[in-house]
């Protein structure tokens, strides 16, 4: 279920470039989360629980309030498959963050697993032959950190609700934190023809409440480095996307690149990791001898 979220969010950076409107993150960002938030939350009835109202504006801060504009802001500012991949950074931060918070040790395995996958992150991005944006890798790198730290703290504070429940909390308080701040700084919305209606549409469905729930649910059951591994998937998909409909260069530095993310997901889970402890221990374990039994006597 974790995959979904990886794989939805891989679609982003091309459903921005094509098809809504030019030079606005803030706007989309409080449009794919407010109006998906207040639905959600008139569907499920449930409001925080006491003890719970601030955590929850903490966790929509992080995961929509300050992530979705930094993620747009790459989207707007950077090639679809380079700011795809940067995303790739966040194995590492989520390992570190939830050492310092949860006390979670990630392991040579996972730890490898994320190196591995990075390598391959440093090959696909070669495939990009335009300038980098600075403006646009602090915003790649900001949506990195205040999301790696986002779930980390879903985590550390188990929810007492489903995770549809806990995703409206979430898009509610980011989108009314959005709404004022893009009204200041971008003016009044644009209009909006169908394919930017459809564009919403499709990022607040299932590139937000379906990915959100399901990257939640994984969280909540696995080590937080496993599943953020799994996000490497988001740049394998930002990359097909790219060669297959905008055109973008794909060659064998691309396709190793490809391979090394892959890897790096199935390197670091749960099941990876038990599997190289058994070959370890195989390996430690002496072989027995063999015993020579002498002929018996007259």
């Amino acid at each position: 279920m974790a995959a979904v979220a990886p794989l939805a969010w891989g679609t982003t950076y091309l459903t921005t470039e094509a098809l809504l409107p030019p030079d606005r993150p803030l706007f989309s960002a409080a449009l794919r989360a407010l109006p998906a938030g207040l639905l959600l939350l008139a569907l499920r009835r449930e409001l925080p629980p006491p003890g719970w109202w601030g955590r929850a504006a903490v966790l929509g801060l992080c995961n929509i309030g300050l992530f979705f504009p930094l993620l747009f802001l790459a989207a707007y500012r950077l090639p679809g498959g380079l700011a795809a991949t940067l995303q790739a950074s966040s194995p590492l931060a989520v390992m570190a963050l939830a050492w310092l918070l949860l006390g979670e040790r990630a392991g040579r395995v996972r730890v490898g697993a994320a190196l591995l996958g990075l390598s391959g992150v440093g090959l696909l991005v070669l495939r990009s032959p335009e300038g980098v944006d600075p403006v646009g890798l602090l915003g790649a790198a900001g949506s990195v950190a205040v999301s790696g730290l986002g779930f980390v703290l879903v985590k550390r504070w188990t929810p007492p609700v489903g995770m549809l429940s806990l995703v409206s909390w979430q898009l509610v308080v980011g989108g009314v934190v959005l709404v004022p701040v893009a009204l200041a700084v971008e003016g009044a919305p644009p209009a909006l023809d169908a394919p930017a209606v459809a564009g919403y549409v499709w990022l607040g469905g299932v590139g937000t409440v379906l990915a959100y729930a399901c990257w939640f649910h994984g969280l909540t059951r696995m080590p937080a480095g496993a599943v953020a591994l799994v996000g490497l998937l988001n740049p394998v998909v930002g990359t097909v996307l790219g060669v297959l409909v905008v055109g973008e260069v794909f060659g064998p530095a691309q396709a190793l690149g490809t391979a090394l993310a892959l890897g790096g997901v199935v390197a670091g889970q749960p099941a990876a990791a038990s599997a190289a402890r058994r070959l370890r221990a195989r390996r430690a374990t002496p072989a027995p001898r063999a015993v020579e039994l002498s002929p018996p006597s007259p």
